[in-house]
C-alpha cells in the first residue's frame, strides 16, 4: 500500500513520492554516517515512517543512494545561501528530495547532477510534514545544530 507525500515538478514531468506503508515501523537507530559504511534506503524508509507516527521528531543522520529523477536547475538563495535541488528514487515509487549547500561544497557550478546519476549521500533528514521533508546538511561542514558531516557522491566522484 501507497500512503502519498506528495507530487513534485522537476524537468518537464510531474513526479509523485509516496511511502511504502507495511506493518508498524520501529525507528531505525543509528544511521550509517561515514564515508566506509554502505547506504541503507530501508533503515531510512523506516526512519521516515516513524516521523509519520509521530514517534520520531528530532533530526537524524541518514546514509541512502539511488538514481537521480529530477534535477531543480536554477539556484535557490535562502538566508542561509545558495541551493541546489533534486530529488533520488531510493525504492520503488519513493524520491526524497536533496537539499546542496552550494557554497560550502567542493563542486563545480550547479547543476553538478544529472537525471539517470547513481548517487550515494550522507546528511541530515529533516521533517516538517509529509509535504515537507528531504536531506540537508550534504556537506563536509558542522554547526552548532548539527555534529555530522555529509557527502555526496555522484557516478563515483565525491563532493563535499
Amino acid at each position: 500500500m501507497l500512503k502519498l507525500m506528495r507530487n513534485f515538478y522537476a524537468g518537464g514531468a510531474f513526479f509523485l513520492a509516496a511511502t511504502l506503508l507495511a506493518s508498524p515501523c520501529v525507528y531505525a537507530q543509528g544511521a550509517s554516517t561515514t564515508e566506509g559504511e554502505s547506504c541503507n534506503n530501508q533503515a531510512f524508509l523506516a526512519r521516515q515512517q516513524a516521523y509519520e507516527n509521530g514517534t520520531v521528531t528530532a533530526d537524524s543522520p541518514v546514509h541512502i543512494c539511488g538514481t537521480v529523477i529530477g534535477v531543480k536547475k536554477r539556484v535557490q538563495h535562502t538566508r542561509s545561501g545558495r541551493h541546489g535541488y533534486f530529488y533520488v528514487l531510493i525504492a520503488p515509487h519513493v524520491s526524497i528530495r536533496i537539499v546542496s549547500g552550494l557554497e560550502r561544497m567542493n563542486a563545480p557550478s550547479w547543476p553538478w547532477v544529472r537525471k539517470g546519476d547513481s548517487v550515494d549521500i550522507v546528511g541530515r533528514y529533516y521533517y516538517d510534514s509529509a509535504r515537507s521533508q528531504g536531506v540537508d546538511w550534504t556537506h563536509h561542514g558542522t554547526g552548532r545544530e548539527w555534529h555530522t558531516p555529509g557527502y555526496i557522491i555522484v557516478n563515483g566522484k565525491k563532493y563535499q
